[in-house]
């Protein structure tokens, strides 16, 4: 697995994002580990997750509990492997999601993940959404404070825009930024140049939307199906490699529930597409 950099940490190019564990419509438990040691011995060591991916309510957590799990029962070193975890989006229970970025809350909330997922200390902390009723400084000044007392190694932020990265980082050395970026949603194209400018890691989150099966391609997305059926791989493995290619900055995460898909979603990271190739995809 090529490798990557997120601040100080070296992680694989191609990361795991937990959600699909534990909302709604969630695989077992059992399936979810399985998934994770898939990725683990595919070579993934980026796993991300946060305390909100859960059905809510007495729920709250479920994913960090799960990914503790299966680094606990893995066979290799879980110190080779970076969590990043999230704070700052609410489940309350009746299926909405919710923000919450008051300073008060943030503490207790990493306080809460440290004891889930059995650390000293958080690999990449990341404030999850922007609260419109907190300053989006007074939010930022907390994840600071928590870096600074030493329960956070690392600081991220999540949901960004360019001003919230430059407002982030004159308060704290952020190290990265995960929003939402894939063929078919590219409205964050901004702030990944403004991250692979700054040399700040950019991790798109469902990376793969609008690219779900070969089956479900739409005519604008034909391109990745021809351009995987040139290289006898998924389309999925296509949308991931053109990904990495758009800036050295960029670690893809892409949500999985089945050990199959995210091996799949690995082999992307050895996967070479050609300038044409690329060209083509870009203007899809």
């Amino acid at each position: 697995m090529r490798t990557n950099h997120i601040g100080e940490a070296t992680v694989s190019a191609i990361g795991l994002g937990g959600m699909p564990f534990s909302l709604e419509d969630r695989p077992t438990d059992e399936q979810g580990i399985a998934t994770v040691h898939a990725a683990l011995e595919a070579g993934i060591t980026l796993i991300d997750t946060a305390d909100a991916y859960s059905q809510g309510g007495d729920d709250t957590g479920h994913n960090e509990r799960l990914i503790a799990q299966a680094l606990k029962s893995w066979s290799g070193d879980p110190s080779e492997v970076l969590v990043a975890t999230k704070g700052g989006h609410v489940r309350p229970g009746d299926g909405s999601w919710q923000v919450d970025g008051r300073p008060e809350y943030l503490r207790d909330a990493c306080e809460a993940s440290l004891g889930r997922l059995g650390v000293e200390a958080i690999g990449l902390y990341q404030f999850h959404r922007p609260d419109p009723d907190v300053p989006y400084a007074e939010s930022i000044g907390m994840m600071k404070q928590l870096q600074d007392e030493g329960k956070v190694r690392m600081v991220g932020i999540s949901n960004a825009t360019v001003t919230q990265i430059d407002e982030a980082r004159s308060i704290v050395d952020i190290v990265s930024v995960q929003n939402q970026f894939s063929p078919s949603y590219r409205s964050s194209e901004g702030e990944l140049q403004r991250c692979a400018g700054l040399g700040i890691a950019f991790l798109p989150w469902s990376p793969l939307g609008g690219i779900s099966s070969a089956s479900k391609l739409g005519s604008r997305y034909d391109v990745f199906q021809e351009v995987a059926d040139a290289h006898g791989v998924s389309p999925q493995q296509v949308c991931l490699a053109w990904m990495l290619g758009l800036a050295s900055v960029v670690i893809p995460i892409p949500g999985s529930s089945r050990p199959e898909t995210i091996r799949d979603s690995a082999a992307a990271a050895d996967l070479d597409l050609s300038e044409d190739e690329r060209a083509r995809l870009s203007a899809a």
